[in-house]
């Protein structure tokens, strides 16, 4: 995997076109489909102006990628579904404003699951994203390109978006390091909604440095998105012995608990104080989630008509009938399932039975994570119960959704998370979840900053 430092250190004594090319050579032989869109031909005039001096800024001549759902003027942005096959924004999102400003070469649009519903890539139209230590495993969801690509050196950098674990669950499949800002932190314009209560585009990486240099440059205040918190983000190392609580109820099967076990190990022989820590209203955060998340889902994609924008067909008898066939041919069957459930939950005489009830769990689960993090500066877990599943491993759904237990209850709170590589098991990389409280992203970053130094030397 390549860093911001060996690439620029490569820089010195070779020509950003040439690297470049060397990137997109290795993407045109990979099996990883970690990608929907290159933009070879635009990538390579911004690699030629780094070469003739004329791009500065603190990602001058890195080469990124971006997940589709996030939209790039001029380059197709599919969220990785038939709606939107053919889609090209006439606008760029404020993440992708700011890569542009630091001087940063897009190398193209990266594999996700269909509107960003799914654990392992699966769902997306344009074929599953392969594991770039197993081809025969799943990179993970819904932001599997960004972390296939990463781990299979084809980008320097990455973005994705995280609803309920999308960073997080493929940096930890992948061998990556990934971050779900604090809500708010990072502005949403310009990112295709799934659930904008939930959602938050973050920074994936091959090192922990990389992936604070990438905060800092997509933070920042945005008065297009009214979600957005209005602040800037600068990273402040922090050298202190961190509180450090393991949280009960976030766990996983026996392989994933041993080498989580070993870490905490490794933390308290650090000199950081463990301690345990219970969330009782983790019990009822999976379903909370996907109530909300569904509920949210069937509102926004109900602009997919077939008539504004993207997939659309030859007229027939009448709107309705074209309305329901243009959706039922243009979305995929996760996507139509959550729509389906969403739509329930919402309907007049069930809001109050779930959604409702939904946003009540929603309360409780923010009001245990104030309570942990007052007692503790940091919470660990495993970041994903699993190591990476065989591709058509997951055929029943809810074993999919059950897949996000860790991952969920931190965006239901709002609070930032970091998944970070605990090496290898069975030579598929597994993550250690780092969870913090609200934009103390700082705190996060310097606590794995030690970790990763340590964890590379061990496992």
């Amino acid at each position: 995997m390549i860093t911001i430092d060996e690439w620029k250190e490569r820089l010195e004594s070779e020509k950003c076109y040439d690297l470049v090319c060397e990137i997109y050579d290795r993407i045109e032989k990979s099996k990883l489909n970690a990608y929907i869109t290159l933009c070879k031909d635009l990538a390579l005039k911004e690699a030629e102006k780094y070469d003739k001096g004329q791009k500065s800024g603190k990602l001058a001549g890195i080469p990124i990628a971006i997940k589709d759902c996030i939209s790039t003027k001029g380059i197709r942005t599919t969220c990785g579904s038939k709606m939107l096959e053919n889609y090209i924004p006439p606008f760029d999102a404020h993440v992708i404003e700011n890569l542009k400003r630091e001087g940063a070469i897009i190398i193209g649009k990266t594999n996700m699951d269909e509107f960003a519903m799914g654990t392992t890539t699966e769902t997306s139209y344009f074929g599953v994203v392969r594991n770039p230590y197993d081809l025969s495993r799943v990179a993970g969801g819904s932001s599997g390109g960004s972390g296939a690509c990463l781990g299979g050196d084809e980008a320097v950098l990455a973005l994705g978006s995280d609803t309920g674990g999308s960073i997080r669950c493929p940096a930890s499949f992948c061998g990556v390091v990934g971050l779900k800002p604090t809500y708010g932190l990072v502005s949403r314009y310009g990112l295709i909604p799934y659930a904008n209560s939930l959602e938050q585009i973050g920074p994936m990486a091959c090192s922990v440095k990389d992936l604070a240099l990438l905060l800092e440059i997509i933070a920042g205040k945005d008065e297009r998105d009214s979600t957005n918190a209005g602040r800037e983000f600068k990273f402040e190392y922090c050298s202190k012995k961190f509180k450090v609580g393991i949280v009960k109820e976030m766990g996983g099967n026996e392989e994933v608990n041993s080498r989580f076990e070993e870490a905490v190990e490794i933390i308290k022989n650090m000199g950081f104080e463990v301690g345990e820590v219970s969330m009782p209203s983790f019990k009822y955060a999976l379903a909370a989630y996907y109530i909300i998340a569904t509920g949210e889902a069937s509102s926004n994609l109900a602009r997919y008509d077939g008539v504004r924008y993207g997939f659309a067909l030859e007229e027939l008898d009448s709107w309705t009938k074209y309305f329901s066939k243009v959706r039922s041919l243009g979305f995929g069957e996760e996507v139509k399932r959550r729509i389906m459930l969403g739509t329930y939950a919402l309907s007049a005489g069930y809001y109050g039975k779930y959604y409702l009830k939904a946003l009540k769990v929603r309360t409780l689960v923010k009001r245990d994570f104030e309570s942990a993090l007052a007692k503790y500066d940091l919470l660990i877990s495993p970041t994903m119960p699993a190591l990476p599943f065989k591709i058509g491993e997951l055929a029943d759904p809810l074993t999919m959704y059950k897949m996000d237990v860790n991952t969920v209850p931190i965006n239901l709170a709002g609070i930032p998370a970091l998944s970070l590589p605990a090496g290898f098991i069975k030579s598929l990389p597994v993550g250690i979840q780092i969870m913090g409280n609200y934009f103390e992203e700082s705190k996060i970053l310097s606590f794995a900053m030690d970790l990763e130094k340590v964890f590379k030397e061990v496992f």
